[in-house]
């Protein structure tokens, strides 16, 4: 070990002291969208190796424990992105038992909403970077990559280098240090789960119980980790075709996935040369593949969309209004996905490994457009702003055995932005229990509330009733636990002519 990685290295274990960090004012927090919480500010080092130096401002947010007498200290929350806002996150978890017994902390980490930002210039320059590009297309994907890393470099400054999981992980302590706390209690979703191992695995004394609700892979790179978002892509899409293949009374696509596939390719083809069903290109309609076959609750609207498109390419006149609502849950999803990508997104990310040779991008690149290209899946295997990263990070710790109380791993097969085998894999590293969520395409599983205009996802009381026992009692559900999905897709009538029900 080289004395600079074992300077950092005993800077990382050092724990924070009360005296570190200045006691914090609560106030009510400002804005409706916080209605119910309190606000305080703290700040930290920029650089923790110079803790006199340039300072950052990091926000939290608090909801008291309902019953003062059963408290059982702090649950820290991190949303996940990277670069997800936290501040709100204390009022999605305060209606569950945990919000009586638990000060449920939120936090916009450093370089996120109120707490010191960070910029990523904005181009002008926005490519088209379609779902199926020519050979001849690629370089602009590697083109706008390298852009995107320069807006970032000029945009982020000196700060950029400091926006990072480990940082993040010390300002969490700094927070439990100025909350008085001796030790935290932590619930974390997405990227929220590699935060909360990393702060398990640079604070082992400091934790308590841990929920990791959709969880990222320790032991791979954030760029191995599309390999299983492809396969996971396909495994939903094989799932639905063998769904409607059982349905091809209702919805005549053909009676094996096989069949029902080639309906698709089908319809794909044409949607080349024209609008089909609404469909205004091919980007567009591979994305709405993807999220149609994620979702159970699509699945039928989906099957009779592809129907319609058989129909029309078979002459008929389209229906009129038919995926609306469709198009509404995929435009909302792609914007959902365009918000995470701000200046924290594209550092963070980048402390994960990249390569560098972009011919093995293009390599990936056209397996995916010729194999299966719905979901996009050309997009998870372009190069990215970290193929041309321009600052060098702090190098990642390695996730070992929990050192801390086990704790839970949640995790459902159908979900693409952290697919099943990671958090198989989170569980088994850690020494966690490992909650599975069968038949279910959602991110994020514990304390979900239906989306007004979709109706999912629904609550699971399964995984709910698990997570509340174990911070609650402390009592974990066994090594494995299934939960069946709560938003199974719509009843349309087995006709029996498929390959299973």
């Amino acid at each position: 070990m080289t004395l600079a990685v074992a300077i950092l290295s005993a800077l990382a274990l050092a724990p924070a002291t009360e005296a570190q960090a200045a006691a914090l004012d609560w106030r009510p927090c400002e804005g409706s969208a916080l209605g119910g919480l309190e606000c305080a500010t703290f700040t930290v080092p920029m650089d923790y190796q110079t803790p006199s130096g340039a300072q950052l401002s990091i926000a939290l947010s608090r909801h008291q424990a309902a019953d003062p007498k059963r408290r059982r200290g702090v649950l820290f929350t991190n949303p996940g992105g990277p670069g997800g806002g936290g501040l709100q996150l204390p009022l999605d978890y305060a209606h569950q038992p945990i919000g009586q017994v638990y000060d449920i902390i939120g936090m916009d980490p450093r370089g996120v909403g109120r707490s010191t930002r960070l910029a990523c210039l904005i181009s002008s320059w926005q490519p088209d970077l379609p779902s199926r590009p020519a050979d001849a297309d690629l370089p602009i994907f590697t083109a706008y990559a390298r852009d995107s890393e320069e807006q970032c470099r000029r945009g982020g400054g000196k700060l950029r280098q400091f926006i990072t999981t480990m940082n993040t992980a010390r300002d969490l302590d700094r927070a439990r240090a100025a909350l008085g706390e001796r030790r935290i209690n932590y619930l974390g979703v997405s990227y929220g789960t590699w935060l909360g191992a990393v702060y398990g695995e640079m604070f082992p004394q400091r934790l308590d119980r841990s929920v990791l609700d959709s969880a990222l892979d320790p032991v791979k790179t954030w760029h191995e980790q599309d390999d299983d978002i492809l396969a996971t892509l396909e495994a939903n899409f094989t799932r639905w075709a063998t769904w409607a293949a059982n349905r091809d009374e209702t919805f005549k696509l053909g009676t094996t996935p096989q069949e029902v596939r080639a309906s698709v390719d089908k319809v794909a083809e044409a949607v080349k040369a024209k609008p089909i069903a609404g469909f205004r290109d091919i980007t567009l309609f591979d994305e709405n593949v993807g999220i149609s076959t994620r979702y159970r609750p699509l699945w039928k609207e989906f099957g009779e969309t592809m129907r319609q498109a058989l129909g029309e390419l078979a002459g008929a006149q389209p229906a009129a209004g038919s995926r609306g609502r469709t198009d509404r849950v995929v435009s909302a999803l792609r914007d959902d996905i365009k918000a995470t990508r701000n200046g924290v997104f594209q550092t963070v990310t980048c402390e994960w490994s990249w390569p560098s040779n972009v011919e093995g991008y293009y390599a990936d690149m056209r397996k995916a457009r010729d194999h299966f290209p719905y979901g996009n899946t050309v997009s998870y295997m372009a190069p990215t702003n970290c193929t041309f990263r321009s600052f060098t990070p702090e190098p990642l710790p390695k996730i070992g055995p929990a050192r801390y109380p086990a704790g839970l791993v949640l995790q459902s097969d159908g979900d693409t932005n952290t697919p099943y085998v990671n958090g198989e894999v989170m569980a088994e590293t850690l020494g966690s229990s490992l909650v599975s969520v069968a038949g279910e395409g959602a991110h994020g599983q514990y304390a979900n509330v239906p989306d007004p205009f979709t109706g999912f996802p629904a609550a699971n009381p399964c995984v709910d009733d698990a997570v509340n026992t174990y911070l609650l009692d402390g009592v974990l559900p066994g090594s494995r636990l299934t939960c069946q999905s709560t938003n199974p897709p719509p009843n349309v009538p087995f006709d029996g002519t498929g390959p299973g029900a």
